[in-house]
């Protein structure tokens, strides 16, 4: 009897502190659900949020806010040598907040529809004429479900007469065109600019020289980027992202084609003579061919030989194989010598370029007077925000402090928060655990239930204590009490397999195939009567 009572009260002391430790976990999974779904919002509501306004002379912004595409214009034209069905230019536009990280009230253009062509524009409020003053365009994108084959560039419409925004399309005239744009694996900037020849009055595209650095991470993160192109009347440019040069050069130098060509062309009508000899090494006519000289010699043609099948060890006369001739030399041929008649690789030649002109000063370029997004893409949620056009760098930076940066702010602080997340679950899982090692902990618990009875076995045997064995019979008869604390013994011997079996059970989901550590938190099932 009071074997038994020890282990019983043993059992359900462990019962006890296995519940309460269930407890505890199911609590901690709660919070940690209910955190992960308010964290972000807890975190925007914070930040209080206001319309970025520009601060001094401005050609052109856009905010989205107010959740109108007021003064947009969305093209009806058709793609030229494209067929009908995918001509239109149907592609849809919303204005939203950010799927990740948004910001109440903070809002941005989204191009929507998959494979399909996209143009929308605006008139500037005045248009920008090249002279004295630099130029700045700076505008935000946001791949958020990454990009597999599409641009987010923007284009700088000319200032023409025939201009009309609903038939904007691929072929409208431009000035600049700049932005992110992306293939396969090839991620680009672009900065391209139209100039016109002062001659022929034909528009050639200038490329500027793509950037140094490295452009994926710009595509993949799904971060808001902050794109910003500064062109000054020195005729040098900049390109930053995210407020940092990647690229910079001169308008005369760092673009391809060059802005000035070349003052000789070569001679069309020119043909090559026919005597024209351009080998530079002839055979030596005067060399004789040494009389020990030894050449393999061609015979006479035959036929083809095949394998004769018949002959699986050898067919025919029997030859000794053949090996490679010791004093043989090759075939005889006169050394080489330079050629007293070579003229050199022929070419036409050069004759003054009846086009030749000379642009020193290529920043004044044709000027502009509305801004269009003419794109195609195969991702869609290309997410689009807080378009400024100014001349002054400073203009542009305040305008990105009050918008972009806020946007920075709780991206970072929505990282942050999430690596601190990680870490503490790391500290809650203290270390990684296979299914063996849980099987064996389980092991070890009921073993640590049965160890008392054991140490009471060795005991009453080193006393020299003899137990005696029960007859075999009809069971003593046991008192209500007697019975009572047998039948919890069993309750709590059931209860604690059945809460291992749950363990196990939960240790096997989480495991998978038992072989690897567990990658989440253990969780244990709460019985529920």
């Amino acid at each position: 009897m009071r074997f038994q009572g020890f282990r019983l009260c043993l059992g359900l002391l462990f019962i006890s502190i296995n519940a309460e430790f269930m407890d505890d976990s199911v609590e901690m999974e709660d919070f940690d659900e209910n955190s992960e779904e308010t964290d972000e919002n807890e975190l925007s509501s914070e930040i209080k949020y206001k319309t970025p306004q520009p601060v001094g002379e401005v050609y052109f912004t856009e905010t989205f806010d107010s959740g109108r595409l007021a003064g947009w214009v969305l093209s009806k034209a058709k793609k030229d040598d494209t067929d009908a069905e995918i001509s239109i230019y149907d592609g849809r536009w919303e204005i939203e907040e950010l799927k990740e990280n948004r910001i109440p009230g903070d809002r941005g253009l989204v191009l929507k529809s998959r494979a399909k062509h996209h143009a929308i524009s605006a008139v500037l409020a005045k248009p920008f004429i090249f002279g004295d003053k630099p130029l700045v365009v700076q505008y935000e994108v946001n791949f958020q479900d990454g990009i597999d084959c599409g641009g987010a560039y923007i284009k700088l419409l000319a200032d023409t007469d025939g201009l009309n925004l609903e038939n904007f399309y691929d072929k409208t005239s431009y000035t600049i065109m700049f932005g992110p744009d992306k293939c396969g694996e090839d991620y680009k900037l672009h900065f391209i600019f139209r100039h016109k020849h002062p001659k022929t009055g034909v528009f050639e595209e200038k490329h500027a020289k793509p950037p140094d650095v490295d452009l994926k991470r710009f595509f993949t993160d799904r971060k808001t980027h902050l794109y910003t192109l500064v062109m000054n009347p020195d005729d040098t440019f900049e390109v930053l992202i995210d407020q940092i040069v990647v690229n910079k050069g001169s308008l005369l130098e760092d673009v391809v084609p060059p802005i000035n060509p070349p003052k000789e062309i070569e001679d069309p009508s020119d043909k090559k003579p026919d005597d024209w000899d351009e080998r530079a090494k002839i055979p030596d006519a005067s060399a004789v061919k040494p009389e020990d000289w030894n050449e393999d010699m061609d015979g006479e043609w035959e036929a083809p030989h095949i394998s004769n099948p018949a002959c699986r060890i050898g067919c025919g006369e029997w030859s000794p194989p053949m090996i490679d001739n010791p004093k043989y030399k090759g075939i005889w041929r006169p050394p080489m010598i330079d050629n007293p008649n070579y003229q050199g690789i022929w070419s036409p030649r050069k004759i003054p370029n009846p086009d030749y002109f000379e642009d020193n000063h290529p920043f004044l370029l044709t000027s502009f007077r509305a801004l269009g997004l003419e794109l195609w893409s195969m991702t869609s949620d290309i997410y689009f925000d807080n378009f400024i056009i100014c001349s002054e760098k400073e203009v542009a930076d305040r305008w990105a402090a009050d918008g972009w940066a806020v946007k920075i702010l709780i991206e970072n602080a929505n990282e942050k928060k999430y690596d601190e997340d990680v870490d503490f679950k790391k500290l809650d899982i203290c270390k990684p655990q296979t299914k063996g090692a849980l099987e064996q902990e389980v092991r070890e618990e009921k073993a640590a239930l049965e160890k008392p009875a054991d140490l009471e076995e060795e005991r009453k045997q080193s006393d020299g204590e003899i137990v005696e064995k029960e007859e075999e019979g009809e069971p003593e008869e046991k008192s209500e009490e007697e019975i009572e604390i047998i039948e919890g013994q069993e309750e709590g011997n059931k209860s604690n397999k059945s809460g291992s079996e749950d363990e196990m059970k939960e240790a096997d989901e989480s495991t998978g195939s038992g072989d690897g550590p567990i990658k989440s938190v253990r969780k244990r099932r709460v019985r529920k009567e």
